[in-house]
């Protein structure tokens, strides 16, 4: 990360609506150059709605979002992508009508010219040999845990200024998720900054900078990953429920008694060719 660039993200006293309903409250946070920000919370807290407006897929009805320094606050979200901003929502940002090998090609042609086509292509099927077995196949027709590596592996090869990645481990089996984790890894190693919306709480503090937590739409947290533990364990004593160890029970007890319960239990592990056949989103 480096301090004297702008930052990735920032927010600046955000609000949001989904017509009368408010769902962000002046949320403020930053996602440094470079940092990874894990963003986390409950079952309805206003996460997914604030990765929405940092890609314009909902305007911010009050504040400001910049990007790299620019405000983009009023900025269509095709315009917003252009200028650097890659949202994987639920970790599928694919043409689900194309095959593979176009999916990527369309990508690194738009970002990377047609010069480098060829070696765009070869470093993601030498990252990913699922996907050279698979491209010639339709991407809709790809497991879930395919593609979501369908969706990385454009982000590995052509890194944009920030990727939202939103629920991306959502159902998918162990095996996948891990092959996920590197990837955001070497996604951040590489430059690129990260915003994280994560249920895997444990998994996502581990690869993380920093951590912000929101509860009914406004920040309750923002600081060191370290501390998002007792963070969050305050947010449960408030509702009066007992917290627990942190781990793959925590995004049940962060889910309200009013919102659809998360799948306590994930497909097997098994060959990443199939892994994630079984993949929910939410």
């Amino acid at each position: 990360m480096d301090p004297q660039s702008p930052a990735a993200l920032e927010f600046n006293h955000v609000s949001a609506a989904y017509g009368p309903y408010r769902a962000l409250f002046d949320v403020s946070f930053r996602v440094p150059a470079g940092g990874v920000v894990a963003l986390l919370g409950s079952n309805g807290a206003g996460k997914s709605t604030a990765t929405r407006t940092a890609s314009g897929l909902l305007p911010a009805s009050g504040g400001s979002v910049k990007v790299a320094g620019t405000d983009v606050t009023r900025w269509p979200a095709h315009r917003i992508a252009k200028y650097g901003v890659a949202n994987v929502p639920e970790g599928r940002a694919i043409f689900s009508k194309l095959t593979v090998d176009e999916n990527l090609t369309i990508t690194f042609r738009q970002r990377l010219g047609r010069k480098q086509l060829s070696n765009s292509l070869a470093t993601a099927y030498a990252t990913y040999p699922v996907l050279a077995a698979k491209r010639g196949q339709l991407a809709g027709t790809l497991s879930g845990g395919q593609q979501r590596l369908l969706s990385l592996a454009k982000v590995l090869v052509a890194p944009p200024k920030l990727l939202i990645a939103d629920e991306l481990c959502l159902g998918l089996a162990p095996l996948v998720v891990d092959a996920v984790y590197e990837a955001l890894r070497v996604i951040g190693r590489n430059g690129t900054a990260v915003l994280v919306v994560e249920q895997q709480v444990d998994r996502v503090l581990d690869i993380a900078d920093r951590a912000v937590i929101l509860e009914h739409g406004s920040v309750v947290y923002d600081g060191e990953p370290a501390g998002a533990t007792q963070a969050m364990e305050q947010v449960l004593r408030a509702r009066g429920e007992r917290p627990v160890t942190l781990g793959a029970e925590w995004s049940d007890q962060l889910t309200p008694a009013s919102a659809p319960a998360f799948p306590r239990s994930l497909p097997g592990i098994g060959d990443i060719n199939s892994a994630g056949r079984n993949g929910t989103s939410g």
